[in-house]
């Protein structure tokens, strides 16, 4: 509702919006249940589904061959092959020697996959070790993926009803799935924990922890911070054990424990928590960059690696 002219022209000639009152929570059910129609019409039940396989395949698809672009020979290193760009063709499929469009109705009647071809770019090197040749091509097919309906690489994406119609489709039909071998198939949503997030939380003897699940186009870790008797210890999947912060403090340099302390906070309260884990590092006789790597590399549980690996996995991993 308005409000009266008097009042609209109080305020500029715009109506007033009570924003506290649109903000507060929906107590009832009933009006819970009026709003449903409406947030299904304006993000429909697909969205996320649609929103998702669009982003990899505009962007996703390219980070990863972005983080795994040079393939380098065992033999002579400079031997190698590069990939420069990625992209997804339209749907198709090679019959009898010659490419062939494809959309969702053939497939379903013809038991094949809604696919469309990966093409890629790439630089290789090729040669004896006195003559090399570097050769670019473009376009190369490296593999096949199916393609969601509806998505932005689909067929049907941006028809209206008439077109939908005359391609066997249903308007009505919100896609978001694919067909498998003239079977339609749907990925269910799975929901996890946010990556490259830090999580507070206590875990089920009611002990503090930190945990953030790092996550690139390449590697996928987890790592923890809890408390456990007053003493703060990092839990991470490449060592054996659970390891004293302090210890891993130092290893990344940091020797001196008042450093440590003016690092993590001036106030006393800070001191004090981080005095059991001193006292901890200093039972192990650790006080130097050297003796906590030293330790660290006892908690590597790969017993046949070198000491030079280890080294440089300790520092890739601090």
């Amino acid at each position: 509702m308005g409000l009266p002219r008097e009042d609209q022209e109080q305020n500029g000639g715009e109506e007033f919006i009570d924003k506290q009152k649109l903000a507060a929570p929906i107590k009832s059910v009933v009006d819970k249940y009026r709003l449903l129609p409406e947030f299904l019409k304006v993000r429909g039940l697909v969205k996320q589904h649609l929103d998702s396989f669009n982003y990899f395949v505009n962007i996703g698809i390219k980070k990863i061959v972005r983080a795994n672009d040079r393939i380098v020979s065992n033999f002579d290193p400079g031997i190698y092959l590069r990939f420069k760009d990625v992209r997804i063709g339209e749907p198709g499929a090679m019959v009898d020697s010659f490419l062939e469009k494809l959309n969702p109705h053939m497939c379903r009647l013809s038991d094949m996959t809604y696919a469309a071809p990966i093409f890629v770019n790439i630089e290789y090197i090729h040669g004896s070790h006195d003559q090399k040749t570097k050769v670019e091509k473009n376009d190369v097919i490296i593999g096949r993926m199916p393609i969601m309906l509806r998505s932005c690489q689909c067929v049907l994406s941006g028809k209206n009803e008439a077109e939908l119609a005359r391609l066997g489709e249903c308007p009505l039909d919100p896609g978001g799935y694919f067909i498998v071998k003239g079977t339609e198939k749907v990925i269910l949503i799975q929901e996890q924990l946010s990556k490259n997030r830090i999580i507070i939380g206590t875990d089920k003897k009611g002990n503090i922890n930190a945990s953030v699940t790092s996550s690139t186009e390449t590697t996928k870790s987890k790592t923890v911070i809890q408390m456990e008797k007053g003493k703060m210890y990092l839990f991470l999947n490449q060592f054996a054990k659970k390891i004293p912060i302090m210890v891993v403090l130092k290893a990344m340099g940091m020797e001196s424990d008042q450093e440590v302390v003016q690092m993590v906070g001036r106030d006393p309260q800070y001191s004090a928590m981080l005095l059991p884990s001193i006292e901890e590092c200093a039972s192990h006789e650790i006080y130097t960059q050297q003796q906590a790597l030293d330790y660290l590399e006892a908690q590597v549980p790969y017993s046949c690696c070198t000491y030079c690996w280890k080294c440089l996995f300790l520092y890739s991993v601090l």
